[in-house]
């Protein structure tokens, strides 16, 4: 059973937050104990790695296919490595119609130890930042401007996967979003030696959604930011329906979508992840918002990529 993120992740104080502490301490102390423990094994192959330290909807895969497409341009033979989950085909088809060389396995090492005999020069590791079996050349912590860090405690008090403190050894941050001058003092006193950049979502088919009234679907971390940059596009939002992250849609589900649509005279239009899992039942009356990310300071962003 998938699970919406509980508002109070989003809230300063709750006392539910301060409920869960104790496992949230817990929970600090066995991430603690498994870096100390784990040994990492060092690759022939550089290895970017494109992860979080906030539960999702941060803009991870968007941000490895970018820049594995700069480095094939560059004249780089880059690859996506990603690990295998059922439930997440809708992220390995998102990749696979934007970027053709992709690996994904469910184990990562396996998955590495493929796209070196494959002769990859480079592997864009997707996720896998919690992973310490693995060592990194180059990290980079997304994070939306939209959430941040929320009310900036680990799961399940809080959406961290681990404190702010595991910053100190990463490389870059990406910030999906506007400019948060008080949010890059704090990560810089935790590592100043950061590199911080910003990027946007730029919507490419806008104009096929224009005076249309939209039902908006999304089954994503966070929801909200998709309804947000549909509006900040100024289109027509008649109703909303959210789902779980990586929600497996029924044929049910969207003949229920079908019928509202048809009822209201709505466009249907959802996230081009959501789209790939719809598309199973053969609806043709869906659209999806397609997007493409730009990073400001591009130059320098794809100058410290190929450095490594």
């Amino acid at each position: 059973m998938k699970l919406y993120k509980p508002k109070f992740w989003s809230k300063k104080y709750s006392f539910i937050s301060l409920l869960l502490l104790p496992f949230t301490l817990l929970i600090i102390c066995f991430i603690f104990c498994k870096k100390k423990l784990t040994r990492s094994k060092r690759f022939n192959v550089p290895i970017i790695c494109v992860g979080n330290i906030y539960v999702g909807g941060t803009g991870k895969t968007p941000t490895s296919i970018f820049i594995a497409k700069k480095l094939l341009e560059s004249g780089k033979n880059p690859v996506i490595v990603k690990k295998f989950y059922k439930s997440h085909s809708d992220e390995h088809q998102l990749i696979r119609e934007n970027f053709k060389n992709f690996i994904t396995n469910k184990n990562r090492i396996e998955g590495i130890e493929k796209a070196e005999t494959n002769k990859f020069d480079t592997i864009i590791l997707d996720d896998g930042l919690q992973d310490y079996r693995i060592t990194k050349n180059l990290k980079i912590v997304c994070f939306n401007q939209k959430q941040l860090i929320g009310n900036g405690l680990v799961f399940p008090s809080g959406p961290l996967r681990e404190t702010l403190g595991s910053l100190t050894d990463a490389n870059i941050i990406l910030i999906n979003g506007k400019k948060n001058n008080d949010f890059e003092k704090k990560i810089l006193n935790i590592n100043k030696n950061l590199d911080i950049f910003y990027s946007i979502y730029k919507p490419t088919n806008i104009e096929q959604l224009r005076n249309k009234n939209l039902l908006a679907i999304a089954g994503i971390g966070n929801p909200n930011n998709f309804f947000q940059l549909l509006e900040e596009n100024n289109l027509t939002i008649k109703e909303k329906i959210t789902y779980p992250d990586h929600y497996e849609f029924t044929s049910d589900d969207v003949s229920s979508l079908e019928k509202l649509a048809h009822d209201k005279n709505y466009q249907i239009i959802t996230t081009e992840k959501n789209y790939y899992k719809i598309m199973e039942f053969g609806s043709n009356k869906i659209k999806y918002l397609k997007i493409i990310l730009e990073i400001i300071d591009q130059e320098r962003f794809i100058k410290l990529i190929k450095n490594i």
